[in-house]
C-alpha cells in the first residue's frame, strides 16, 4: 500500500506486532495499538487485514462486532479486504496429521485440535537448543473462531451497506483449506 502511494496507519492489538510492523513499514503515518471491536477505527478509504487476524478474536459475537466496526469505518467508495477462517476449516485441518519442522537448533511440531464446530486451534510445541546442548520446550496455542463466511459475513456486511464478494484468494495465491477472502466496497456517494 505504501509503495502505491497510500497513506497507511498500521494497527494491531499487540505492541510486539506493531514493533515488527515498524521494521517492515517505517513510512506508515502511524503505528497504533488497536483492539477490535472496542477501539475506534479511523475513517478510511481502505481497510486491509491478512493472516486471518479477525479469526483470532475469542468468539463469533466479537468477530461480528469487529466486522461491523470495519464496515462503518469505510468512507464512500472505500474497500474492505480481509481473510477469515470459514467453518470448513475445521474438517479440512483436523484431517491433517501433526506437522513437524526441523532446523539445526530447533524443532517445531504443530498439532490441530478443535473444541467445537466453530473452533479450531493450532498447538505448537517448540524445542530450542541451549548452548549447553539441552533443549527448552515451549507450547503455543493459537485459537481461531470459525464463521460461515457466506451465510453470516456476507449478509452482515451487506446490512452495513457494502457490496460483498467472497472468494478463495486475493489473487493467484493458494490459501489453506477453509480460508476465505472477503472484498467489500462501500458505494460512492
Amino acid at each position: 500500500l505504501l509503495d502505491a502511494g497510500h497513506r497507511v496507519i498500521a494497527t494491531d492489538a499487540s505492541p510486539a506486532m506493531l514493533d515488527l510492523a515498524r521494521s517492515y513499514a517505517p513510512e506508515a503515518v502511524e503505528h497504533r495499538v488497536l483492539a477490535l471491536p472496542d477501539d475506534p477505527l479511523p475513517d478510511c478509504d481502505a481497510l486491509v487485514s491478512t493472516g486471518h487476524a479477525l479469526s483470532y478474536l475469542p468468539d463469533r459475537p466479537t468477530l461480528e462486532a469487529a466486522l461491523v466496526a470495519c464496515a462503518r469505518a469505510l468512507r464512500p467508495g472505500g474497500v474492505l479486504a480481509l481473510d477469515l477462517e470459514d467453518l470448513s476449516t475445521r474438517d479440512a485441518q483436523m484431517a491433517r496429521p501433526p506437522t513437524p519442522w526441523l532446523g539445526d537448533e530447533w524443532a517445531l511440531i504443530t498439532e490441530r485440535v478443535s473444541d467445537a464446530p466453530d473452533h479450531f486451534a493450532r498447538v505448537m510445541t517448540i524445542f530450542s537448543r541451549r548452548p549447553d546442548g539441552t533443549y527448552d520446550r515451549e507450547v503455543e496455542r493459537h485459537d481461531n473462531v470459525l464463521v460461515d463466511v457466506e451465510g453470516v459475513v456476507r449478509p452482515l456486511l451487506e446490512a452495513e451497506g457494502l457490496e460483498v464478494d467472497v472468494r478463495l484468494s486475493f489473487g493467484d495465491e493458494t490459501n489453506m483449506e477453509g480460508l476465505m477472502v472477503v472484498v467489500a466496497h462501500r458505494p460512492a456517494a
